[in-house]
């Protein structure tokens, strides 16, 4: 049985600027699967609705992962057979809702006199209207058997699984030029997406984050281990969730004082099961750090 938690915060940046915050989360869970997602707006002055582009895109993958699903008996059987292919059509319909979202939300509510006065009018005629609302996106998805994920954009995604080690499982090509921030606003947005799928080995935990958490941390070390902590004690703990709300509003105020979002969703029963595991994990990684800080102090 899955559970999950997800939640936003404005970083200390945005509340010194006034700005409002750039992300969304949410997850969702059902009988026959679980999803953590998470996008981050670009909040740059051309994508001046990315608030709204955010919410769209975690909108957009929910709703699209739910109809893959309608089918769930077959969807489930043939899934795992071209896993590869089905997880681009994902992909592509993910794009083509969050464009239909982002098209009725500007018809309904067109550009204001405030919002264009920031451009002059040859350069507000040459931003493409979905470039307002430019974002990226995270998603993972629990299935009975298997567990895939794709991104767009930067931001994190850790999964833990019944070996107890805390990974990164995605497949990187960086297929995104250097010059390009890959962008569900992309034209070719398509090409720009990453992609993960497992199916040797059950799920005990996963999470979404944008970077605001990972600028967090003084190293990739850190941040890893930290979801290997937080894994241990939903264990244990079922009033754990809001300790990590309350640590990630704390988190929005270090590293580059971002927006922070986190999305999880994990495996009650496994979970439990793992306790030994989890903390022997965590005194391991524990035991690690400190062997790194005594390098770097030699070092020095």
């Amino acid at each position: 049985m899955f559970k999950g938690f997800s939640h936003s915060v404005k970083g200390a940046s945005h509340e010194a600027s006034g700005l409002v915050c750039q992300d969304s989360s949410a997850h969702f869970v059902c009988e026959n699967y679980a999803v953590a997602v998470v996008a981050d707006g670009h909040g740059s002055k051309k994508h001046f609705r990315s608030n709204m582009g955010s919410q769209f895109a975690v909108e957009a993958t929910l709703d699209t992962v739910a109809n893959f699903y309608k089918d769930v008996e077959n969807f489930e059987k043939t899934f795992p057979l071209n896993h590869k292919f089905v997880i681009k059509r994902m992909e592509k319909q993910i794009i083509a809702n969050w464009n239909t979202k982002v098209a009725a939300h500007l018809k309904s509510t067109p550009v204001t006199a405030a919002e264009r006065s920031k451009f002059s009018s040859d350069e507000f005629d040459q931003i493409p209207p979905e470039s307002y609302y430019g974002t990226t996106l995270i998603a993972v998805v629990a299935g009975r058997g298997f567990t895939f994920g794709m991104q767009i954009g930067d931001g994190s995604l850790v999964a833990v699984f019944d070996d107890g080690v805390a990974l990164n499982p995605m497949e990187y090509d960086e297929s995104a030029p250097a010059n390009i921030t890959a962008s569900l606003c992309n034209a070719s947005a398509a090409s720009y997406f990453n992609a993960f799928y497992v199916d040797k080995k059950k799920l005990i935990a996963a999470y979404a984050s944008t970077d605001g958490l990972y600028t967090s941390f003084g190293s990739e070390y850190d941040f890893i281990d930290y979801h290997t902590i937080i894994t241990s004690q939903l264990a244990v703990s079922s009033e754990f969730e809001g300790a990590v709300i309350k640590n990630i509003v704390k988190r929005s105020h270090f590293g580059t004082q971002d927006d922070v979002s986190l999305s999880c969703v994990y495996d009650t029963e496994l979970i439990a099961a793992s306790v030994d595991l989890l903390n022997e994990k965590v005194a391991q990684n524990k035991q690690k750090a400190a062997e790194r800080k005594a390098k770097m102090l030699q070092r020095n």
